[in-house]
């Protein structure tokens, strides 16, 4: 810039400042709500202000943030207009108000200190993938050169150290690291990007790893980033901290190393998750599409399922077709890839079985040692568990399977009032919530409530959700089986009760994330839950609204020998659903169908069938999904939840298939389809044809009960819920072709249409009983 050109911009500031000094000054009170904490708002507002000439203060409550400015008519006006669209990345405005007040003549726009002004809360930012600046700085500044820690305004730990309210760093854990100097002054320098930024460190006053392997430890970055790549490459092991909990980390092009792991963890095959180096270096072993592309390299970094090419070691997924995939996120996993001469390790949860992920050290070295050949800690404490999220791309939505890390615990708004509601969730892939105003704040993912561990974190989490969101509960609401976990939990309250019936509540839960409150055509499709008639639902045609629900047609019943047994044996339901339609000479009928099966278990199945034993009658999609994937050849025994459902999509063939036929009756029959599959058998058709075929027939299936429940009552709107929805195929057809029908059809994209949707559910209903004089028990 030129003397001259300076000249004249500085004479013209001062000219306006001295002509907007004699006008007369406008001023308002600005309230916003939302997730405006922890991400960068105050210094955002702050420049803001002073781009517009405006005077005043800016401040974190617990409701939110509270602006007061004043200026000249067109600054405030032109201030509130540009505020909205130039809001940090990761913030999510959910409601500006703004009040007239009458001038204070501020002589400057000052950030003052936090308050906490009422019981209301303002939201809790989810943690933020490490910004492309931070990762400059790392290669730049003196301090933060090689730092793993390193973050600013914009990225870096939140959700996982917070541990109360206003988002303060003496509120955090990492109030144990006194800011240096040179920190202390990023931090108080209003221009700077680190201004105000909580977890704000270096390498002189910061956390820092230590990497422990038998009794010898390692301190220094650059030789545990060394020992730790030489590890993984040579087919090792490595317990390694990450945001919400620790992760296990090898080579995913090992086989021996992969089969150890599964061996080691008990997670005998259940697939696993990979980090790969960057996009490109993804792209060469994985179809990556261009929805799927802004998915993986958005701030929230989840796990993205992709369709994999092939190319790597069998043991990463065992059979099925796709992948779950992320790019790093904490800046660790940028260095350690800088040494790694692998484009992709597997990172996967750094638990055993189903146990919640680890988060204590001491617990890591003790219990992951012994999975691991190394284990990388790290000195600041995480408070608040959390998972990698799961996501995947259908029906030209992002669909969230699990809702953890970076999602939790941004809230669902919802159109009722739900203060002073706790939703239990249910019993499998459980998430609990609690309601604040029109809110519901849906914890992270806790997992199956079927042991003492998961239930352990399962009361933890209510208890720190009920201290950070001031929650005061008025009303519990939880699943109708009186011995689910989360049930019993909420017996134990004290409180006035509810129940909502399971699919009923997955149903309220997409009716809630899209603002219903009607009668719809409600499809809900999973594996399991108690139903009004004291027998397992779970393939179920609902006229439901936000109060109850009426059952206008369902799957038929077929005993699931052995109760939930069965699930890790679908070829118990395959025997169930032939013994139903063909008796109990079946075998005889079709002994090809009972190949490597064996005989003298197959007669105790049987003679359960006969006799009635512990055999109880379901309608569950999965439950028949299971069967089919049995007869088809493709899963006959199980190693993890939903095993055969997935292998019996991962089947599927991509060209067009027709229909099975069916009895689409108010109870739904497949004894024509597995006439026609049992045919198709006998004739030796592949078994992706018979899974590309059987896809459809449920397609179809939903399709004329649809037309014939909006002939009977009128009703357009159809809601799609449950976790056979997961299903991309299935969700992606029926979305296609009900709306080619004139339909308007609603599924989930907020929050996961399985059973970690359903507190959402149960909050929304207990929400609306009570709002009609009807909650309570």
């Amino acid at each position: 810039m030129s003397l001259m050109t300076f000249y004249i911009k500085f004479i013209t500031s001062l000219n306006n400042f001295a002509y907007d000094s004699q006008m007369e000054k406008t001023a308002r009170k600005i309230e916003i709500r939302g997730l405006v904490q922890g991400v960068g708002f105050r210094p955002f507002i702050y420049r803001l202000a002073h781009e517009f000439h405006l005077y005043g203060t800016v401040e974190n409550n617990n409701r939110g943030v509270t602006v007061c400015v004043e200026g000249s008519h067109k600054g405030v006006e032109a201030f509130l207009k540009v505020l909205p669209g130039r809001a940090p990345m990761a913030s999510g405005i959910s409601s500006i108000n703004v009040h007239p007040v009458a001038p204070r003549h501020f002589s400057d726009f000052t950030i003052v200190k936090s308050k906490t002004l009422s019981e209301e809360i303002t939201e809790v930012s989810p943690d933020i993938g490490v910004c492309p600046d931070c990762l400059e700085d790392m290669q730049k500044q003196s301090h933060r050169m090689g730092y793993s820690f390193t973050n600013c305004t914009n990225c870096g730990p939140r959700f996982t150290i917070i541990q109360d309210l206003p988002y303060d760093r003496h509120n955090t854990t990492m109030k144990e690291f006194v800011m240096c100097e040179r920190c202390r002054s990023e931090y108080s320098t209003i221009l700077d990007r680190r201004f105000h930024a909580q977890p704000v460190a270096c390498k002189a006053c910061g956390p820092h790893y230590t990497l422990h392997r038998g009794d010898e430890m390692s301190i220094e970055i650059n030789d545990i980033l060394r020992k730790v790549a030489a590890l993984i490459e040579e087919g090792r092991i490595v317990a390694v901290k990450g945001l919400g909990g620790y992760h296990l980390a090898c080579n995913p092009f090992i086989e021996d190393t992969l089969q150890e792991l599964r061996l080691r963890k008990a997670r005998e095959g259940k697939p696993f998750a990979l980090m790969f180096q960057n996009l490109d270096r993804a792209k060469e072993y994985l179809y990556i599409s261009d929805e799927e592309e802004d998915l993986m390299t958005g701030w929230r970094r989840p796990i993205v399922l992709l369709k994999s090419k092939g190319l790597l070691a069998p043991s990463v997924s065992i059979g099925l077709d796709t992948v779950g995939v992320m790019l790093p996120y904490m800046p660790f996993h940028y260095q350690l890839f800088d040494f790694l001469k692998l484009p992709a390790i597997v990172l996967t949860s750094g638990n055993i079985s189903d146990e919640p992920v680890i988060i204590d050290d001491q617990e890591a070295r003790k219990v992951l040692g012994k999975v691991a050949d190394a284990v990388l800690t790290y000195n600041r404490k995480i408070h608040n568990r959390t998972d990698d999220s799961v996501v995947f791309h259908a029906g030209n939505h992002s669909r969230i399977i699990r809702r953890s890390r970076s999602y939790a615990p941004s809230p669902i708004p919802i159109d009722l009032n739900a203060e002073g509601i706790f939703a239990a969730g249910a019993e499998l892939v459980n998430c609990f919530a609690m309601g604040k105003s029109d809110q519901a704040i849906l914890s992270q993912h806790i997992g199956d409530l079927q042991n003492l561990e998961t239930l352990a974190f399962y009361k933890e989490s209510v208890e720190r959700h009920r201290r950070l969101f001031r929650c005061k509960e008025e009303l519990a609401v939880a699943d109708l089986h009186p011995d689910d976990l989360s049930t019993r939990y909420v017996r134990e309250l004290n409180l006035p009760t509810m129940t909502v019936q399971h699919h009923h509540a997955h149903i309220a839960s997409c009716m809630a994330e899209h603002g219903l409150d009607e009668k719809v055509i409600g499809v809900s499709f999973d594996g399991t839950g108690l139903g009004t008639d004291g027998h397992v639902w779970g393939g179920e045609f609902l006229i439901a609204d936000l109060i109850d629900f009426e059952r206008a047609a369902h799957f038929e019943y077929i005993p699931q020998p052995g109760g939930d047994a069965a699930t890790k044996h679908p070829w118990r339901m395959m025997l169930s659903y032939l013994h139903h339609y063909y008796g109990p000479d079946v075998a005889e009928h079709f002994p090809f169908l009972f190949r490597g099966i064996d005989r003298n278990e197959m007669a105790l199945i049987l003679n359960m069938l006969e006799q009635g034993l512990n055999s109880p009658l379901t309608s569950s999609t999965g439950r028949l999904f299971d069967a089919v994937s049995a007869l088809a050849g493709i899963c006959r025994n199980t190693t993890y939840h939903a095993e055969a459902p997935m292998r019996l999509e991962a089947a599927v063939q991509d060209q067009p298939a027709e229909s099975y036929g069916f009895d689409a009756g108010d109870i739904i029959s497949f004894r024509q389809t597995f006439d026609e599959m049992i045919h198709d058998l006998r004739k030796e058709v592949p078994a992706g044809q018979i899974a590309s075929r059987f896809h459809q027939t449920i397609v179809s299936v939903i399709l004329k009960k649809a037309e014939d429940i909006r002939a009977m009552t009128g009703i357009r709107k159809v809601v799609l819920s449950g976790g056979s929805f997961q299903n991309r195929i299935l969700l992606a057809s029926v979305e296609e072709r009900l709306k080619g029908l004139g339909f308007k059809v609603y599924s989930h994209i907020r929050v996961p249409s399985n059973d970690g949707g359903i507190a959402l559910g149960q909050l929304a209903v207990a929400a609306k009983r009570r709002e009609q004089g009807l909650a309570g028990v």
